[in-house]
């Protein structure tokens, strides 16, 4: 079996050339999956009656995989390697998505819910095998370049996905907005539900097909084995919670996934709110922010910001941005007329405009925290990149979180849990990552 390793000399570019197309392939479907959860949130508001709270059981259906699912997950990794894992997990997400045909016939939330925590499980394996190949696969002083290279074919796949959905779905189904669906009889609504509930199926059935191929991509591929027994010795430390740089370091991912989430997958829903057309394709805006942000990251880090100085700043934006979307004007589209306004493409009001902006905001905090949190690990490494994994979970709680204030105030005032994330990811960007021992 062909393994690579971390004592193994640099390999030249061309070697390690089929490895960053499999991986990046991957790191598309990481994005698509995860960001089409954005789109289909509206939907499913509307086709199962749910309040904001009910509908962000999407986002926790779907992210709580990655603390039910990791240690199952890891052993299974154990057993057949990370090649054969990555090959599994794609299956596992074929189901997932097949999941959705009798969920959307049936229109039942609990379905839908576990369709969406079976595709979350198929992407646990992916991103736990998928993760270390980025580290590994180069010299470790370029690893952070690397990351923000994946990130950037991630949310490239986040831009296009609420793209295609709306496409697919919404193409001469006219409006759903929450005014229109008001105003129709109880017969007339239920036809327009039934209608909505039917169009989910070629998506998700036409997902499951691309899956299966991906299967077969990554199975035949000449993808190599990573080898981490062969680790260099680390510290002496028996558990990897003895790490408070690792262990801080999966709070923080906790907490970026979780505005990250907010950032994306609420947006459409709080469009939706105030009644802006094609809200279910808000979720681009902020992937497309998040993807300059990702552009800056390679271009710019370390050679002119370091991790850290990227790490901080990304903080602070994103609580300005969290201002914004509190204080601004619902009405006024003056923002978004000045940044793109002149392109042609629909501009949103301000406050919708520094959801969105988030996006930018934060980009960069996803490939700062992981080199900063596994340095110094050793062989201890690999411990360490399944507990930032499992950090993804603050994708599935903090939505709640959001939606409940929602519920109980309103979405704009709900955005505020947004300075709680941004306010750890400071404190670790500041203090936290320098920490070696408790």
């Amino acid at each position: 079996m062909t393994t690579m390793t971390n004592d193994q000399p640099s390999q030249a570019s061309t070697s390690n050339l089929v490895p960053m197309i499999v991986i990046g392939v991957l790191f598309f479907i990481f994005g698509f999956v995860t960001w089409l959860n954005g789109s289909l949130i509206p939907f499913l508001k509307i086709i199962c009656e749910l309040n904001e709270f009910q509908a962000l059981l999407v986002t926790f259906a779907f992210y709580i995989a990655y603390i039910v699912m990791a240690f199952p997950m890891s052993l299974l990794l154990d057993k057949t390697g990370y090649k054969n894992g990555m090959a599994m997990g794609l299956g596992i997400m074929v189901m997932g998505s097949l999941l959705f045909i009798p969920a959307a016939q049936s229109g039942n939330y609990l379905v839908f819910l576990c369709a969406l925590f079976v595709l979350g499980s198929g992407l646990t394996i992916l991103q736990t095998a998928s993760n270390p190949y980025v580290v590994k696969i180069g010299p470790e002083e370029s690893a952070a370049m690397r990351i923000s290279i994946m990130g950037l074919i991630n949310k490239a796949a986040g831009v296009l996905a609420p793209l295609l959905f709306t496409v697919l779905v919404l193409s001469g189904m006219g409006d759903y907005s929450d005014s229109f669906m008001a105003q129709l009889s109880e017969v007339d609504r239920q036809a327009k539900i039934d209608e909505l509930a039917n169009a989910l199926i070629a998506p998700y059935l036409a997902m499951a097909v691309v899956l299966l191929g991906l299967v077969a991509f990554v199975k035949f591929s000449n993808l190599p084995e990573l080898d981490l027994e062969e680790e260099e010795q680390g510290d002496a430390r028996k558990s990897i919670t003895a790490f408070p740089q690792v262990v801080l370091g999966a709070i923080a991912i906790f907490f970026y996934v979780g505005i990250e989430v907010i950032a994306g997958d609420t947006i459409g829903l709080y469009g939706q709110s105030l009644d802006v057309e094609n809200f279910s394709s808000l979720t681009s805006y902020t992937m497309v922010f998040m993807v300059m942000g990702y552009i800056i990251g390679v271009t710019c880090i370390p050679k002119y910001i370091s991790q850290t100085q990227a790490l901080v700043g990304s903080a602070i934006a994103g609580m300005l941005c969290v201002l914004g979307v509190v204080l601004a004007s619902s009405e006024s589209h003056g923002i978004a007329s000045v940044l793109w306004g002149w392109t042609g493409i629909a501009t949103i009001p301000d406050t919708v405009t520094f959801v969105a902006l988030m996006g930018l905001a934060h980009a960069l905090v996803w490939p700062a925290v992981w080199p900063l949190a596994l340095s110094g690990l050793g062989k201890y490494t690999a411990q360490g990149s399944a507990l930032l994994i499992m950090g993804i979970a603050g994708g599935a709680l903090l939505p709640l979180v959001f939606g409940q204030v929602a519920h109980s105030f309103d979405t704009q005032v709900a955005y505020l849990t947004g300075i709680i994330c941004y306010g750890y990811i400071l404190y670790y960007g500041l203090v936290g990552h320098k920490k070696r021992h408790w």
